[in-house]
């Protein structure tokens, strides 16, 4: 016998859009509250949604402002999931959150247009990231491509050879404005003309030595930073490796990839170089294409001038033997299968250090001599 329609008019009212705020309706807990946040340098957009219900409307707040919020709603004892996308602005919003007793989870910038109204603001934005939050927290945990939040620890240590790295891409621009200078008027140019001796030959007029002499102190003091930072790094690596790994390329990927065991087969380690091969499939026709360059890209390129240093240095190293007639000098293929065939060992190789690195095998069972 169906019901009255005033009681069927008071279950409609009180129907809610998920299971989590079903069972909170029931059970009498309090309902989990996820924020979606898009992060700026001064202020967050946040929308808030209360178990199953709606998301509320977006708050626009500053940063200090918004902390305070997050604190007191944590201090009401609910339970607090964020999520907002990684930004030039690191992982401390994370880590405060996170020390605030909130699960706060950091995702892969992406497109959340999803229905394609080409229309993009930072509450839609936030709004998006509430709803994949919703449909994390109930178990379906492909919502979000998660990012791994570094300890500060292996931030700190990044951080030294990225700051080389900057240092040594400054030093070539301003070289290059000096080469660019000197060809602009008339005169060759001279290979690394910044360095004492070469700059105090160097035969050009005098106003354009004037000229050059701007940044000539600035491409020194460069240099020494840089050499600095070189031997500080170098003496970071491990003495007993394998010949050919190089101490600067070992300290790179060991501080790039953080810790080894946080992978669990092989399967994750290639897709966090990003040297594995895209596909497009569908129906009765696959194709596969240029690696996908997903994961770290300083990463893939430590990983591939190293498997170059490789095919010289070790010779009887497995990846190298099979890919040998592809790779050696003098060889009929062309220049693209050799880069194929040198992705092929930098992949094999970024395995083969997991697995030495997790004390799985050893180098030498891998035909990597000393």
């Amino acid at each position: 016998m169906l019901g009255s329609p005033a009681l069927m008019h008071s279950i409609r009212d009180t129907e809610l859009s998920s299971h989590e705020g079903t069972r909170c309706q029931f059970n009498g807990s309090k309902a989990v509250i996820k924020l979606g946040i898009d992060v700026h340098q001064d202020f967050y957009v946040v929308v808030m949604q209360e178990g199953g219900t709606n998301p509320k409307p977006p708050q626009r707040l500053r940063k200090e402002a918004f902390l305070h919020w997050a604190a007191k709603l944590k201090s009401q004892g609910v339970e607090v999931h964020a999520v907002y996308e990684a930004c030039g602005f690191g992982f401390g919003l994370q880590r405060q959150l996170s020390a605030f007793g909130i699960h706060c989870y950091v995702v892969c910038p992406q497109k959340l247009d999803e229905r394609n109204r080409r229309v993009k603001t930072d509450s839609l934005d936030a709004k998006a990231l509430c709803l994949k939050l919703d449909r994390f927290v109930q178990g379906n945990r492909d919502a979000l491509a998660l990012v791994r939040v570094p300890s500060e620890k292996e931030e700190q240590l990044r951080a030294i050879h990225r700051q080389r790295e900057q240092l040594v891409k400054a030093r070539k621009q301003l070289e290059a404005q000096g080469r660019s200078l000197m060809v602009n008027h008339g005169v060759e140019p001279v290979k690394s003309w910044w360095k004492s001796r070469t700059f105090a030959a160097l035969q050009v007029a005098s106003w354009l030595k004037e000229l050059l002499r701007n940044s000539q102190p600035i491409l020194v003091a460069l240099q020494e930073k840089i050499r600095a930072l070189t031997v500080e790094l170098q003496n970071a690596a491990d003495p007993d490796q394998a010949r050919g790994l190089g101490a600067m390329s070992s300290v790179i990927i060991d501080r790039e990839i953080g810790n080894w065991h946080r992978f669990n087969n092989r399967r994750q380690v290639g897709s966090y170089t990003g040297l594995c091969p895209g596909e497009y499939s569908s129906g009765n026709t696959r194709l596969q294409s240029c690696v996908t360059k997903h994961g770290n890209p300083r990463l893939r390129a430590a990983l591939v001038e190293l498997a170059w240093r490789l095919v010289r240095f070790q010779p009887n190293y497995k990846p190298v033997l099979k890919w040998r007639e592809t790779l050696r000098q003098g060889a009929l293929s062309t220049g693209a299968a050799r880069k194929k065939a040198i992705v092929a060992v930098a992949r094999q190789l970024a395995v083969d250090l997991w697995r030495i690195r997790t004390g799985r095998v050893s180098a030498e069972s891998l035909g990597l001599s000393n």
